[in-house]
């Protein structure tokens, strides 16, 4: 391990997102509270970038969070709160044996997107921003070359090269792995960000790290975007969250 990232590591432990101190921090940001699970609800879709609709997909249940506890924690925390709703939502669903608590997944829209604000952008009650968020194109400089194909270009728009797409900036080839239905309205877009938040839920919990720990937070976190500094990047903002919202 590099003296840059052990540092890293003993500091996610030492601030809350890690070892002992993260599951006191845990208990300091407010537990999304849920109603009954409700059937899925309607939604609907935000400007397309491209012709083609996102594939319909099986309509699942998903958990409801308490809209005043969503109203409560955006404030306090300063997030939108369809952003706030959608990382709740995605924490009450998460597998058993992962832990991801909605501080991560807000660390990580805000370090990808400011939660779908990005620019000046507004996020709608519906999960989607005014205008969607597009990475740069993955065209090799100075990013990594992804050729797009006629199925990823209908995310982006764009014939030749694949950018990320939406809130939490998923490559199309990824959200085709991990793409889910975080609203129950039988549809995976990763410009909704209640589909993006449970889709980077699974991913962060599909290698097995104990994200109670600090090695395994700070793994996780780097496999979702593998630069150091995006690592620091998240759990600033992450425990920033916690702090605002603790108990009090």
């Amino acid at each position: 391990m590099s003296s840059r990232r052990l540092i890293v590591v003993l500091l996610v432990s030492l601030v809350g997102i890690g070892g002992l101190v993260y599951a006191a921090t845990l208990r300091m940001a407010p537990a999304p509270q849920a109603l009954l699970a409700q059937p899925p609800i309607a939604d609907t879709p935000g400007p397309a970038v491209a012709s083609a609709p996102p594939p319909p997909i099986a309509t699942t249940s998903v958990p409801v969070v308490d809209p005043a506890w969503v109203a409560d924690i955006a404030v306090r925390a300063g997030i939108p709160a369809p952003a706030v709703r959608a990382y709740a939502t995605a924490q009450l669903g998460e597998p058993k044996g992962c832990e991801v608590g909605w501080t991560t997944l807000a660390g990580i829209g805000w370090v990808e997107s400011q939660h779908g604000t990005l620019g000046g952008r507004t996020l709608g009650a519906d999960g989607h921003s005014d205008t969607p968020v597009l990475g740069p194109a993955l065209d090799g400089d100075p990013y990594a070359a992804i050729p797009a194909t006629a199925e990823t270009s209908a995310w982006h728009g764009d014939p030749l090269w694949d950018h990320a797409v939406g809130p939490m900036q998923f490559i199309p080839s990824t959200w085709e792995q991990w793409g889910a239905d975080g609203d129950g309205d039988g549809v995976a877009d990763p410009n909704d960000i209640d589909d993006a938040a449970a889709a980077a839920l699974a991913y962060l919990c599909a290698d097995g790290h104990d994200l109670t720990s600090g090695a395994g937070w700070a793994d996780a976190v780097f496999g979702y975007n593998h630069d150091q500094s995006y690592v620091d990047s998240v759990h600033a903002a992450a425990s920033a969250y916690a702090s605002r919202t603790q108990s009090r």
